[in-house]
This record gives C-alpha cells, sequence and structure tokens, in this order.
C-alpha cells in the first residue's frame, strides 16, 4: 500500500513506497523483508509512465534504487517475514480485484442488453436470436455467481477469517468471467464491437489484467489445489 498527497495540477501519485527486499540471499523466500521507502530518498528514481493497453487511469512506472539508504524503523515486522507478509495481503487485496472484475461483468452486460435490443437483423432484435440470446444470458449467470463469491471472499475477510482458498476462487473466477464477457460482449456487438466509439472494445482492453495481478488466474487455481489438498 502506499499513500497518497495531491499537488497543485498533478495526479495523484505514491509518495512513499513498500518494498521487499533480499536481506537474506542465502535463505530463500525466508530471507525476504519488507520496508517503507520515502519516494523522495537520496537515489530513488521513478521512470517515465508506461504505455500501457488498458486500465490507463491507474499509472504505472518503473522505480529505481541507487544505494538508498533506508533506516531500520522503516521495516515493516520482523526482518525475513516479508514473503508472509506478501501472503497476507493478498487474502485482503484479492476481493477487491474481484469486485473490480465483477464491475466491468455487470458493464459488459448491460451494454450488451441495451445494444441488443436495439439492433435487429432478419426483422428481429438480435437478442431474440438463440446464438445471441445465450451469450447473454451466461454473461448474466456469470455475473451474479462472481459476485456472491466477492461477496463471500469480503465478508470473510470482514470476519477475520483466514481461508486463502475463497479469495483466490473469487479472484481466478470473477477475472476468468470478465474476461469471457468482455470477448463475447465484442462478439454480440460485430464490428462495431471492435470500434472506439463503442465501449466495450475498451473493457476487453482493462480486463486482462484482472487475470495476472495480485496473483494469476493460474497461481490461483495453485492456491486452490494447495488448499484442497492439505
Amino acid at each position: 500500500m502506499a499513500t497518497m498527497m495531491l499537488r497543485k495540477n498533478e495526479k495523484k501519485v505514491a509518495v512513499t513506497i513498500t518494498v521487499f527486499v533480499k536481506t537474506n540471499p542465502d535463505a530463500g523466500h525466508r530471507g525476504m523483508t519488507a520496508f517503507i521507502v520515502d519516494r523522495n530518498s537520496p537515489g530513488v528514481k521513478v521512470g517515465k509512465k508506461f504505455d500501457k493497453m488498458g486500465q490507463r487511469a491507474s499509472d504505472t512506472a518503473e522505480i529505481v534504487f541507487e544505494n538508498v539508504e533506508v533506516p531500520e524503523e522503516n521495516r515493516i515486522g520482523d526482518e525475513g517475514s516479508g514473503f508472509y507478509l506478501a501472503m497476507k495481503v493478498f487474502d485482503y487485496s484479492r476481493p477487491g480485484v474481484a469486485a473490480a472484475a465483477v464491475g466491468l461483468q455487470r458493464r459488459a452486460l448491460e451494454e450488451s442488453v441495451k445494444y441488443a435490443k436495439q439492433r435487429e437483423a432478419f426483422g428481429t432484435p438480435i437478442y431474440q436470436h438463440q446464438a445471441i440470446g445465450h451469450k447473454i444470458a451466461d454473461m448474466a449467470m456469470n455475473y451474479e455467481a462472481s459476485r456472491l463469491l466477492t461477496w463471500q471472499a469480503a465478508w470473510q475477510v470482514e470476519a477475520g477469517i483466514v481461508n486463502s482458498k475463497v479469495p483466490a476462487y473469487a479472484k481466478a473466477f470473477a477475472a476468468d468471467m470478465a474476461t469471457k464477457a468482455a470477448v463475447d460482449a465484442i462478439q454480440i456487438f460485430g464490428g462495431y464491437g471492435y470500434m472506439k466509439e463503442y465501449p466495450v472494445e475498451k473493457l476487453l482492453r482493462d480486463v486482462k489484467i484482472f487475470q495476472i495481478y495480485e496473483g494469476t488466474s493460474e497461481i490461483q487455481r495453485n492456491i486452490i489445489v494447495r488448499e484442497l489438498f492439505k
């Protein structure tokens, strides 16, 4: 997590950075420690903003550290506990990613329903053609299922229940179904779906990251297998 500040005529940017470093290179993941670093510390350099495919309202840039001195009081937790702290954070952050994916599914569903009512083919609205109607029905079912899984994961965090399986369920399923919803929405819109004039092409550009950050969809499945076979 990073605190944020707003300067005149600037967007919100991180002024403190959470960094996980190897304090004991020979100890594997047990040699990682977490620190808070001030962005304005000598030796901290922030590169130019990456030109991303989607999620362009969220800035991403490379950070370079050159002989940066960090006081011991900036350490988070015990030395060597960084990996375990990161894993705990994921149980809290993955429901948030799932919720964002649910929101994208809702937008894809609403846009698809609106378009399929208006667009006609062979003298009838296209939602009445089974190939289109079934796509929208599947989109609606997957949206509701994703929403319930995300609620369950968020409730678990709120209740203080430690169970990595449920956030993994929610994050993987919501991300995968959001990706399917974005692809299907473009198919429903046909050639118009490929045009920037229409909203669904942006959904496809934005959605892919949900299957990547906070642990890829493949990693979520690894977690689920691990928890099931404990």
